[in-house]
């Protein structure tokens, strides 16, 4: 009997010593050459927004209630990701001057909110680097490699909440591939579609007024190409404008082919546009085929191509037709 009264005066011990964790964050720090009164921390997808007020000596001090998660940091001009969880006491300094570069965090709970902040200065020095998507394949894997490597290594070395690390290895990884993804691209633009590298063909789209038109039936002239569609506000506000240069250039050894995209729902649509708006130019209808906008790497309508006389590419995203620079091109070219 004493042997169970004395393992259970022990475990109230140990029950009442157990440190209790707050329902509340403490959140405090001092900003050097501040840019504001206040500094505002919030998370639109909670509906949360709380703004601090900073002193004269830039100190701030707060105690907030919170869900755990991702919180923006804003001081009015600049802004950082911080990590909070309840329970969490945690002190900031910065310097306005440096921003990303001198913030630093510390306290219980603020090991995410330091990874984060590291994170932000290694990604903005990677993508400070203008010729990082036009480096070799070799070059460019290595220097992508050794970036997720490093992080890999901070997360393993550092003692952090698993819900967050859960979050940043997704974040690595959609960044792996948006970096993939857009030298591929940038790879691709620099070399297929390149200045005087051979374009890309469409074949046998329908002409509004008859029959079939393809790239070939054009040789011998430039092309400038508009592909839009009827649903694309963007595309139809440049209409005005390609009409206005089409009258300028009326006569000339140049064709003005307008391609549009419409799903075939739409395409009683695209008919009716024409004959309504009495639209000039060759206009022509893509069937949904998706061959030549996919060749051109199409993400975004309205895009404009210049072609030459020998179906060679001159600009495969040309300046809009409502952008000073397309005469400044097309005067350039003797046309």
């Amino acid at each position: 009997m004493k042997k169970i009264i004395y393992l259970m005066a022990i475990a109230i011990t140990m029950i009442s010593c157990k440190k209790q964790q707050n329902d509340f964050v403490t959140f405090s720090g001092k900003i050097t050459n501040k840019n504001s009164k206040s500094i505002t921390l919030s998370n639109p997808q909670l509906n949360f927004n709380r703004v601090i007020e900073v002193d004269e000596n830039g100190a701030f001090n707060d105690t907030i209630n919170l869900k755990d998660g991702f919180y923006r940091l804003s001081d009015g001009k600049e802004a950082t990701a911080l990590y909070l969880k309840n329970g969490a006491t945690i002190t900031m300094t910065l310097d306005t001057k440096e921003f990303n570069e001198s913030i630093t965090f510390t306290g219980e709970g603020s090991n995410e909110s330091t990874f984060l902040a590291k994170n932000a200065v290694l990604q903005k020095a990677m993508f400070k680097d203008k010729n990082l998507f036009n480096l070799p394949k070799d070059k460019f894997d290595a220097k992508v490699k050794k970036f997720i490597t490093d992080f890999n290594n901070r997360i393993n070395e550092n003692k952090l909440d698993s819900t967050f690390v859960a979050f940043q290895k997704q974040n690595i990884t959609s960044l792996e591939n948006y970096l993939n993804k857009t030298h591929t691209d940038k790879l691709y633009a620099n070399t297929v579609l390149a200045k005087g590298a051979v374009s890309p063909k469409f074949i046998n789209y329908e002409n509004h007024k008859k029959g079939n038109t393809s790239l070939d039936d054009f040789k011998g002239k430039y092309v400038y190409i508009d592909l839009w569609a009827t649903w694309c506000n963007p595309c139809k506000q440049e209409i005005p404008s390609l009409e206005k240069v089409e009258k300028q250039y009326h006569g000339k050894n140049i064709a003005f082919v307008s391609i549009s995209v419409d799903n075939p729902k739409d395409y009683e649509k695209w008919k009716k546009m024409v004959t309504d708006k009495n639209l000039s130019g060759i206009q022509l209808y893509a069937k949904n085929d998706k061959t030549f906008s996919k060749a051109y790497k199409v993400n975004s309508i309205p895009r404009f191509i210049l072609i030459d006389p020998n179906g060679n590419i001159v600009d495969s995203n040309a300046p809009r037709p409502s952008n000073p620079k397309l005469i400044t091109l097309l005067e350039s070219l003797n046309i």
